[in-house]
């Protein structure tokens, strides 16, 4: 009998071929679900003031002054508008409980359906998904206007991080705009960010809210309960039950104290459901932008605003770029706002909640059984606030209005408000001839970047 000789190489080659045999024979067969859901909750809120929806209409005119999206609602919240899918994502307060859903039906794209939703929610029996409509395409740009046209920037970034009554050794960072190449001064607001993880929506998607039904959540509305999502080419299967951890996050109670010249303070009351926290503080003084935020690393902050999956949670956590859940308060250092004289410094918190994924059938205990689920949920939750520094910020009172200490019915938030002092922005450019003018993010940003 004539005997085989291996050689090294054979014997190697052939270890390697079954160890891929090995991984084939055990590799689960998956397949995506072939319909899927996606609902993003936001809680959003003024600190100092009440909910927007227990002023009389909704707070409709003060929702107008705020950048808020108003009018259009049909039935409940009628005049506060959230008319357009897409503001879960973003820090509005009006109104203040925003759900966006989006439904993808691989069988049916771009077909209507209905989602059944428990009474606690308050919002009828049923929310209707429709698809949006289609929107029409540009093909000239156009003139680029005259204040939107590319310049080089002037003035400074100026960074500062960390809880703490003083400034830290080596604060601040800064970024002279200036001097900065065209292509480095875009670059000062990249930091951390997470990848856009929210559904591309389009014509194969149906959508809530849409242009039938507008209703909006209101301060009582709870989505515990049974859920069923109903449609052409829909399974009969698609009931989730959601509970406490994926219910709306309550709205924080922040409160502020101190002046721009001292170190001001920052406390608050535990989040039920908040897995972490992260403030955020700016202003602008002449052509510089003074930014400061709670996390132990610098960064310009700006993609933190958004919805964070959970091991992201962990890991910045972890790196302190985000508060643990247990903490209730942050000091910002003395004076780094304190030669801002264009604009009151504008603060913003984020409380992140947890984020759920639900698949029928669930994934098969043997890795060798293919998988193909029939339908797919995912459920994000977070809460935000914003305040205006150097106004003491108490409770604000249930159904009532708290006016910041110190302001006047035409300073700092503007006239026409009678004697509510709202701490509403105004529409203007935000520029200010006064001290107390509240700063516009967006405007200021523009400003900056070379107008």
């Amino acid at each position: 009998m004539t005997s085989l000789r291996l050689t090294p190489v054979c014997l190697a080659l052939l270890a390697f071929g079954l160890g891929i045999a090995s991984l084939g024979a055990q590799a689960q067969t998956t397949k995506p679900p072939k319909v899927q859901l996606w609902m993003d909750l936001s809680t959003g809120t003024m600190a100092g003031m009440p909910d927007m929806d227990s002023l009389p209409g909704g707070g409709g005119m003060l929702g107008g002054l705020m950048g808020g999206m108003g009018g259009g609602a049909q039935g409940r919240g009628a005049g506060s508008g959230n008319t357009a899918y897409g503001n879960a994502r973003a820090m509005s307060i009006m109104p203040p409980r925003v759900i966006d859903i989006a439904l993808h039906n691989s069988l049916r794209p771009g077909v209507e359906a209905s989602q059944s939703i428990p009474p606690g929610m308050r919002m009828g029996e049923s929310l209707p998904l429709v698809p949006p409509r289609a929107q029409p395409v540009q093909t000239e740009p156009g003139e680029v206007p005259q204040e939107y046209q590319q310049h080089q920037p002037k003035g400074r970034i100026l960074l500062y991080w960390g809880c703490g009554s003083a400034v830290r050794a080596g604060q601040p960072r800064v970024i002279d705009l200036a001097r900065a190449k065209p292509t480095d001064y875009a670059q000062a607001f990249a930091g951390r960010a997470v990848p856009d993880r929210g559904p591309r929506v389009g014509p194969a998607y149906a959508l809530y809210p849409n242009e039938r039904n507008q209703v909006n959540l209101s301060r009582d509305s709870s989505l515990v309960g049974e859920h069923q999502v109903r449609g052409d080419g829909v399974p009969a299967s698609m009931k989730f039950t959601l509970g406490a951890a994926q219910d709306l996050m309550p709205a924080i109670d922040l409160r502020t104290t101190g002046k721009p010249q001292d170190s001001m303070g920052t406390s608050w009351q535990p989040v039920r459901n908040a897995r972490a926290y992260y403030l955020h503080a700016m202003s602008q003084n002449g052509d510089d932008l003074v930014m400061w935020s709670s996390a132990e690393t610098p960064d310009t902050g700006m993609g933190l605003f958004d919805y964070l999956a959970p091991a992201t949670i962990d890991r910045w956590l972890k790196e302190r770029v985000l508060l643990a859940p247990e903490t209730t308060q942050c000091a910002i250092p003395q004076g780094i706002f304190a030669g801002g004289r264009d604009a009151t410094p504008m603060l913003r918190m984020m409380a992140y909640g947890g984020e759920t994924h639900i698949v029928h059938p669930p994934r098969p205990a043997d890795p060798k059984a293919p998988w193909e689920p029939e339908w797919s949920v995912r459920v994000r939750v977070k809460s935000h606030t914003m305040a205006m520094l150097g106004q003491d910020m108490p409770q604000a009172p249930r159904g009532g209005m708290a006016a910041p200490s110190g302001a006047s019915s035409s300073g700092a938030y503007g006239s026409g408000m009678g004697s509510s002092n709202a701490g509403s922005q105004p529409q203007g450019d935000g520029s200010a001839d006064a001290p107390g003018n509240v700063v516009n993010p967006v405007n200021l940003l523009r400003g900056i970047l070379g107008r």
